[in-house]
């Protein structure tokens, strides 16, 4: 029978710090099997950095578990922080990280925001991937930017009505621009309670069944900071050109092995954006869970992405340089 329930707990063998530039420090770690093949676990957000459950999802008999806090995000230094901080940045940093670690090939697994990186860097990069497991497909299209902002409450009322009751009314025209001005002020006390609004208001929308443990942690004082200030970072100043970018580079990546999975009520990234890009790659597996919101600790969504792990335990080792 397919295993269904994430790994047992596990540290990690090795953690460092990864000097980008003049201002970041990225945050890496391993765990598993040194030997195994290289897979590369990319959060969510973005700004949402990673956690101790997220190795679990991967058999540390098996895979070489790479783990790195995107910039501004989690552990990586300086919280929060917007300079030097764009998509083609994080690409040349999960590179820099690949070099250091001497991977020739990995594979990539993103959920999210994680689903964007790992698709813009496979299409950068797709020599040195091996396959992609992706889940809760975003691609930063004007359109889902949008459904964010202003239309999740047509499903959350309640936590929208929380969202923009942090905004003044004269404001809230334009909510990015608002929370973004709070975001950035110079008043820590300000900065933080509009970074608690936006994450608590992600994280009520963000399981099919109520979960307050996961509002909470939304609202850890970290965790929001970073994921909201990151967020709104992205989405005023790094959406692609064209918008389509992603599902037009998926020309680049097509002979590689996929699996998409998605929540059949995801409302944070609706199905129709992972029914596009299943249309525009006809290849990758595609699995829609009936029974699951948009968390990739919904039982359905666990039990699929580790299937995909186990799957992928098929593919070459692509180790070393």
């Amino acid at each position: 029978m397919p295993r269904s329930e994430l790994f047992p707990p596990i540290d990690p063998y090795e953690t460092g710090y990864l000097p980008a530039d003049e201002i970041h420090s990225l945050y890496w770690e391993q765990s598993g099997n040194p030997q195994g093949v290289p897979v590369l676990f990319l959060h969510g957000g973005p700004g949402a950095g990673a956690s101790p459950t997220h190795r679990r999802f991967f058999d540390p008999a098996h895979y070489r578990i790479v783990i790195m806090d995107q910039r501004g995000a989690g552990r990586s230094r300086p919280l929060g922080e917007i300079r030097r901080n764009t998509t083609e940045h994080l690409i040349e940093d999960l590179e820099r990280l690949r070099g250091h670690l001497g991977i020739r090939r990995w594979l990539l697994f993103g959920g999210s925001w994680g689903s964007t990186l790992a698709l813009a860097y496979a299409q950068a990069r797709p020599d040195q991937c091996l396959g992609l497991v992706l889940r809760g497909i975003f691609l930063m299209r004007g359109t889902e930017i949008d459904w964010f902002l202003n239309s999740m409450g047509v499903i959350f009322p309640e936590a929208w009505a929380g969202f923009v009751s942090h905004i003044p009314e004269e404001e809230r025209g334009d909510l990015l621009e608002a929370y973004w001005k709070r975001l950035d002020s110079p008043d820590p006390a300000v900065r933080m309670a509009a970074a608690k609004a936006w994450s608590m208001y992600e994280g009520a929308c963000s399981s099919l069944l109520p979960s307050p443990d996961l509002v909470a942690a939304s609202g850890e004082d970290n965790h929001a900071l970073g994921l909201a200030r990151i967020e709104a970072h992205y989405f005023r100043s790094n959406r692609f050109t064209p918008d389509d970018r992603l599902l037009r580079g998926v020309e680049r990546i097509r002979h590689l092995p996929a699996v998409i999975v998605q929540g059949r009520y995801d409302i944070v990234c609706p199905p129709v954006t992972a029914d596009a890009l299943r249309r525009a790659w006809p290849e990758a597996e595609y699995r829609v869970i009936p029974d699951a919101g948009h968390s990739a600790m919904e039982p359905g969504i666990r039990a699929a992405l580790v299937q995909a792990t186990e799957r992928f335990k098929g593919l070459g080792s692509g180790s070393t340089t």
